[in-house]
This record gives C-alpha cells, sequence and structure tokens, in this order.
C-alpha cells in the first residue's frame, strides 16, 4: 500500500471541521472513521492503492460525523466532542508529514465578525458543489445523525387525546445513541424520525434512553435518527429562560425556585414566596431582558461526582439511577445549575422573555407564569390578530375595546332578563292551556327548543297533575339538552332511571319528580312510546 500526496482544505466551525480532500487519478474511494483518527485510501489509474491516515488534534464523534465522496475527491464533516473548540492545527503532529499538503490559510475561527462568517458560508457552499450527492447537503447547523439498534422490545404506552385516555402498542427501542432527549428535570422529550418512524415518546431508564415507536427494528442495524427542531429549539428557549429567571429571582429577591413545568403554551416557575408583588415582577423582567441583550454565554461543563466544584451549584440531587459525570449549565457571572436538559448557547438565543405575572400556587407558593423567544412571538401575532377581529366587530380602535364590551355585557344582562319573564309567561300560558287536555290523557309530552329547567319547573308546578305522566324536555332536538318526567310517584321512580338510559344522560328523582340532562334529544320519541307501553299495561292491571 502506498501513499500518495493529498491536498487538503479545511475550515473550523463551532461544532464541525469539514475537511476536503482531493486525489488525482483515484478510483474506488474509501473511508474509515474513528473517535481519534480518519484513513483514507483508493486505487491510482494503475490499480495501485494509496493509503493516508491522519490522527485527529482533538477526538471527535465518529458516530455523529459524515463523509460525501466522489472518485476523485473526499469531504468529511466530522463533529467535535465538544463544542466551541478551537482547532489551532488539524493533526496532533508538530511536522506535517510530507504526503499531506495543508492550505493553513484557509482557516478561519468562529469567533469572527460577521462578514468573516458570511465568507465562511459561501466558501462552505463552494465545497459542497464539487462533491456528488445523492441528497441536499447537510446544514451548517447540523447534520443527519446515524447510530446502531442495541434492543428492540414489545412495549405499550398510555396516552390521552381529547381527554380520553388509550394504550398504544410498540416497541421501546435503545439506540447505541441518540440525539432525542428524554423527557426529565422538567422539560418534555424530544420528537423526531427513526428510519421515517415517528418517535411518539423518549424516557429514561438509567442510562438508557427508550424510544417508543409502532415499526420494530432489527437489533445491530444502522438506523438514521432525525429531530424535530423547531420543538427542541422551543424547549431550549423555555429551559434557559427558566435557569435565568430562576437565577435573578433568587439573586433580587431572595425566592428560591422549588420546582417548575415547561407547558405547551406557557411555563410556570413555582417561587417559595407567599406573594410578589407587581413592582417585582417589572423588575425581574426588566432584569433578564437585559442580560439577554448583554449577549452572556451559556456554558456546559461535565464534572465528575466527586469533584469538590458540584458543592458549588445550586442543584435539587442527583437520580438515585444516575451513572457517568455530573452535567452543569453556567450562565457566566450570573449562575451554575446541575441540569440534565437542553439549552441555548448564549443568552441573546433567548431574544425576549415576557413575565405574564404570578398565580397562586401550592402551600404558600407562588407560580410565576413566562414566556420565552418564539413564543413571545406568537403570543404577539395571537394578540394582534384577535385585536384586528375585535376592531373589525365593535367599529372602534384598540383602546376602546373594553369599554365598549362592558356595554355589550350589560344590554345582554338586560336582554336577557327580559327573556327570563317572557320564558316565565310562557309557562304559564303553557301549562293553563294543557290543563283542558290532561283529563283525558294519561301521557303528555312536550318539547321546546328554547327554555330551561325554569321553564319545565313552571309547567309541572302549574298543572300540578298526580294522574298523567308529563315529559318535558328542552334543547337541540339533534343534540343534549334537559328533561323532567312528573306524574305518579310509583311511576316515576321505576320510569325515571329507563328514560335517562334512553337519552344516554343521567338524573334524580325525588316527590314524583324526576330530572337530569340527556345526551341524545333525539331519542324523545322511544321515551313516548316507552311512557305509552307503561301506562297501557297498568291500565290493563287494573
Amino acid at each position: 500500500m502506498v501513499r500518495q500526496p493529498a491536498k487538503t482544505l479545511w475550515y473550523d466551525r463551532p461544532r464541525y471541521v469539514f475537511l476536503e480532500f482531493c486525489v488525482e487519478d483515484s478510483t474506488d474511494v474509501k473511508v474509515d472513521l474513528d473517535d481519534y483518527k480518519v484513513v483514507f485510501s483508493c486505487k491510482n489509474a494503475d490499480g495501485i492503492e494509496m493509503y493516508n491516515e491522519i490522527q485527529f488534534y482533538k477526538r471527535v464523534n465518529s458516530k455523529d460525523s459524515q463523509n460525501k465522496r466522489s472518485g476523485r475527491s473526499i469531504t468529511l464533516f466530522v463533529r467535535k466532542w465538544k463544542d466551541k473548540e478551537p482547532w489551532p492545527r488539524l493533526t496532533k503532529e508538530d511536522v506535517k508529514p510530507a504526503w499531506l499538503f495543508v492550505d493553513f490559510d484557509n482557516w478561519r475561527d468562529w469567533e469572527g465578525d460577521e462578514e468573516v462568517e458570511a465568507a465562511m458560508a459561501e466558501q462552505y457552499a463552494e465545497l459542497m458543489q464539487k462533491v456528488t450527492t445523492k441528497g441536499p447537503p447537510p446544514t451548517m447547523d447540523d447534520l443527519d445523525f446515524s447510530t446502531q439498534v442495541v434492543s428492540c422490545c414489545p412495549a405499550e404506552l398510555s396516552t390521552e387525546t381529547g381527554g380520553k385516555k388509550h394504550t398504544l402498542c410498540g416497541f421501546y427501542v435503545i439506540l447505541e445513541d441518540t440525539i432525542l432527549f428524554p423527557e426529565g428535570g422538567g422539560q418534555p422529550d424530544d420528537q423526531g424520525l427513526i428510519n421515517d418512524i415517528p418517535v411518539l415518546r423518549v424516557i429514561r431508564q438509567g442510562p438508557d434512553a427508550l424510544h417508543f415507536i409502532q415499526t420494530p427494528l432489527e437489533p445491530g442495524s444502522t438506523v438514521q435518527v432525525v429531530l424535530n427542531w423547531d420543538r427542541r429549539y422551543d424547549h431550549m428557549q423555555q429551559h434557559s429562560g427558566q435557569h435565568l429567571i430562576t437565577a435573578l429571582a433568587d439573586l433580587m429577591f431572595g425566592f428560591k425556585t422549588t420546582s417548575w413545568e415547561l407547558g405547551r403554551q406557557r411555563s410556570t416557575i413555582e417561587l417559595d414566596t407567599t406573594a410578589m408583588t407587581a413592582e417585582q415582577v417589572a423588575a425581574l423582567e426588566q432584569s433578564v431582558n437585559e442580560k439577554i441583550r448583554a449577549h452572556i454565554p451559556v456554558v456546559v461543563k461535565e464534572l465528575e461526582v466527586d469533584d469538590p466544584d458540584i458543592k458549588l451549584v445550586r442543584s435539587r440531587g442527583l437520580p438515585d439511577d444516575h451513572t457517568g459525570p455530573v452535567r452543569i449549565i453556567s450562565i457566566e457571572g450570573i449562575d451554575a445549575n446541575m441540569c440534565c436538559g437542553t439549552h441555548v448557547s448564549n443568552l441573546s438565543d433567548l431574544q425576549v422573555i415576557k413575565l405574564l405575572g404570578t398565580e397562586k400556587g401550592k402551600k404558600n407558593k407562588i407560580n410565576l407564569v413566562f414566556l420565552a423567544g418564539n413564543r413571545v412571538l406568537k403570543a404577539l401575532e395571537r394578540s394582534y390578530a384577535t385585536e384586528k377581529a375585535m376592531t373589525s366587530l365593535l367599529k372602534n380602535g384598540p383602546e376602546e375595546h373594553v369599554e365598549a364590551v362592558k356595554r355589550l355585557q350589560n344590554s345582554l344582562k338586560q336582554l336577557q332578563k327580559s327573556n327570563l319573564n317572557l320564558l316565565r309567561d310562557l309557562a304559564v300560558l303553557t301549562a293553563q292551556k294543557l290543563k283542558s287536555n290532561l283529563a283525558q290523557e294519561r301521557v303528555f309530552v312536550l318539547h321546546r327548543k328554547d327554555g330551561d329547567s325554569e321553564f319545565m319547573n313552571i309547567i309541572a308546578n302549574e298543572i300540578g297533575t298526580e294522574e298523567t305522566l308529563l315529559f318535558l324536555s328542552v334543547g337541540d332536538e339533534k343534540a343534549s339538552g334537559l328533561f323532567l318526567l312528573t306524574g305518579p310517584p310509583e311511576a316515576v321512580e321505576e320510569l325515571g332511571p329507563r328514560v335517562a338510559e334512553l337519552l344516554e344522560g343521567k338524573g334524580a328523582g325525588k316527590n314524583g319528580r324526576y330530572q337530569g340532562k340527556a345526551k341524545r334529544m333525539s331519542q324523545r320519541a322511544e321515551v313516548e312510546a316507552l311512557l305509552w307501553k307503561f301506562t297501557n299495561e297498568q291500565r290493563r292491571e287494573q
């Protein structure tokens, strides 16, 4: 095997090192990449196998690295073991090997200005055009993640949709490594795909992440994992926002955080205090946004369990099944906190934080409600859409909406009061009209679309008979409503539950009356048939 000189271009980025190798007249290009080196081989025009080996300057994450290759060149996308660690040189060797020519003038640190960043993006785009790929090139932010399946076991997942609980059958998959965060530390789990199969839940079991999917995977097979980045970034903003609010609430007012919840629409922080004034909320909001504008880094560190520095950080303790190093999230000069969650790399990524106020919490504590980042923008968008709609409906400016709604509410109350009085009068007149027919009827049924329980009770009181079964109902005939059955106490006691069952509702009886709510008013015909059948049987028995 022969070594051949290879021209190499490389670019140092916050998360990746990009390398391009160009070897003339090469075929059968192969790459073997591990955490400490890359082996590059090919064949020349004469069929002689060429070989190059590079020992990396720093350890890399080979599982989250990729390569794009053609017959004459190969491009590596090597994931750094730790983000934002600069590589001042490509290899560990102080002397460049004779077979490797590196153009060090093309190297740039990422901590340059925007012009440098833009130039680097253009260089990267040109680099990618030289490489033949089957699909679109990866973005500058991240690459597809490939790993292997360790195990796949049958499992069940309890979920809730529309208030109804149900159980899904599927599989818990353990991967050799994963980019999907399992729920924990107050943060929900990530969502994504494994080989285009939706991941419905990710939970932690000791050192392993269990991925719930509904299609089995073969242990030992290689799979592609794709992250739902929008969901992840939202969680990063809310979680880092919580750390910042928690730290400043403690520093400014001595309010300790006892728990927090990252909700779907808004998040809450439980503070160990009985009250927080509006002035304190405003001061805290101003302070957190000042820190965001100060562009303060958020740094992730890993310490051993016995490291004395662990005692200097905020912590609620480690889980009983914890293994490995301890992860510390530090906001420079403000806070250091033991945390397993995902976070932004700089407070400026939070964009803005809005404190929505406080609510009463548990055990003499309060809940501070907040939005961070894109959630603030979405809330503003919703509020503006509502404001436009209200302006159109009320025919006045936003500053007059409240007074206009108050006037409408007062008018509605007057109308409801007048309507109620008319409904009572109508009930009395309806009862008086029915009395003349009840002497000859053993069953009487009446339904009105508009009405309420008081309307039915007025009719029943006005008629006051114990000889006739009177079935009254109100509501939409094709939907739900209210019903009342009155008459002979023994008959009502027996028939009431059967009527409720026919209407798929619930009710209660007392003093010869049985009334309640019905889910299906369309079943009234069956109720009337039941009442007639009962009275006919009673008549035959007499």
